[in-house]
């Protein structure tokens, strides 16, 4: 079995408080280049649950859009606040809640 090629079906994702085209088919190599990180990096946010790519192992693993904007943002809280991958996993989690409370607010205040 071989690995698939790059392919790019677009949907729109909000990610905190953003609009974001959801790029499918990213590989491994692809995401590497767009955050500018080394692969043990990217497999590093895999292992910690900061990542699902679709695909079992890392040459058919695939990302989107808001894979790369969650990569991006560990990366940025690694780099910037010395922040460990675990603290940067949670920081994430974190930020999921309060974007699901949001769009809960928001639908209260719109019935």
């Amino acid at each position: 079995m071989t690995p698939l090629t790059s392919t790019h079906s677009a949907a729109l994702v909000r990610v905190s408080g953003l609009v974001l085209e959801e790029q499918t088919g990213l590989t491994l190599a692809d995401l590497c280049r767009a955050c500018a990180a080394q692969g043990d990096v990217i497999i590093a946010l895999v292992d910690e649950g900061v990542l699902t790519p679709i695909g079992q192992a890392p040459a058919y693993w695939r990302f989107t859009g808001v894979h790369m904007h969650r990569a991006k943002v560990a990366l940025r809280l690694q780099h910037d606040l010395g922040i460990n991958l675990a603290g940067a996993a949670l920081a994430l989690h974190l930020m999921d809640e309060m974007e699901a409370l949001r769009a809960q607010l928001r639908k209260m205040a719109t019935e």
